[in-house]
């Protein structure tokens, strides 16, 4: 193989074991056997195992932040430069939903491979999720032009309670499934999408509940 092929083959080799088996299951000589190449091509391209997690979790990530982009570019020419904060949120959450929701059937070795690194806590993912937070900073932006006066202590607040009930939703899919006897439909991507964005809208509008409101409804 040329270098090229080779270094292809492993990644592609290693995403769908990882996506099949999970990354505690899988061995390095089970992605060199599964890419007919041999250990050292692996330590040559990527040095190890972490670091081949790494770039697999770097190149699908550059992919869906790329789309959410272009989403929120979208949105806010189409509101002449502030568009409103579901639409925000949409763009936010929307794409990494779409490509991680849906029926298993449908679901590519990319896409499953971010399940798994959404369900699966490791340090090199985590690192990385840690690092890399530029594009949410835009986002961050967007929503103060969305909602201005709001302070940035909500907005920070609300877009992470917008990301943490997204990968809630993907982590946790086969469980609301069971819990919900099948009434809450996983696979209707758009409609999970839709009460994502409202509830987060909602929380990000209303602002915090400040404690003298609290004892007040408690005494109620």
């Amino acid at each position: 193989m040329s270098t090229d092929t080779t270094r292809s083959a492993i990644l592609t080799a290693a995403e769908r074991l990882y996506a099949e088996r999970g990354f505690g299951d899988v061995t390095l000589r089970d992605i060199v056997a599964a890419a007919g190449v041999n250990l050292a091509a692996v330590n040559y391209h990527f040095g190890s195992k972490d670091e081949l997690i790494a770039e697999l979790f770097v190149t699908r990530s550059i992919v869906t932040n790329r789309e959410r982009l272009n989403e929120l570019k979208a949105a806010e020419a189409a509101g002449g430069g502030r568009a409103p904060i579901e639409a925000v949120l949409r763009a936010l959450v929307g794409p990494s939903m779409r490509g991680c929701l849906g029926p298993d059937s449908q679901r590519s070795d990319a896409a499953r491979f971010m399940i798994r690194a959404s369900i699966e806590t490791i340090p090199p993912i985590r690192k990385i999720k840690n690092r890399e937070i530029d594009h949410l900073r835009k986002f961050a932006a967007a929503m103060r032009r969305s909602l201005p006066g709001t302070s940035d202590e909500t907005i920070y607040w609300g877009l992470h309670f917008a990301l943490a009930m997204a990968h809630h939703t993907v982590r946790e899919s086969e469980r609301l499934t069971r819990l919900s006897e099948g009434k809450c439909d996983l696979d209707d991507v758009d409609g999970v999408i839709d009460r994502v964005v409202a509830a987060a809208s909602l929380a990000l509008k209303m602002g915090p509940v400040g404690t003298s409101e609290v004892a007040v409804s408690r005494r109620r």
